[in-house]
């Protein structure tokens, strides 16, 4: 099982590195501090399935699961326990 915090931490190098935006916490509202306009948001969900594995449905675009970098972390432990089974089961996790 993957670490919250590792997660966490992939994620704040994520937006630094791909989305050259900076973060100053785990916690920021990323909306209502203006980091995340419409057009980084879909940048950030390409970038969260490249480097997680995983695709997102229209299911899991809700604005909580990607209000801050902490809701990031769990969404993406979501999705990668979802994944798990099916992957151990022989199945893909895409």
């Amino acid at each position: 099982m993957t670490d919250t915090n590792a997660v966490r931490e992939r994620v704040v190098k994520l937006f630094a590195s791909a989305l050259h935006l900076d973060v100053t916490s785990v916690d920021t509202d990323l909306f209502d501090a203006g980091v995340l306009d419409s057009f980084a948001f879909v940048e950030l969900l390409l970038q969260l399935e490249r480097e997680f594995g995983f695709t997102t449905s229209l299911e899991d675009l809700e604005a909580d699961n990607f209000k801050s970098i902490a809701r990031i972390a769990d969404f993406v432990m979501q999705r990668l326990a979802a994944a798990a089974p099916r992957c151990q089961a022989g199945g893909s996790a895409r």
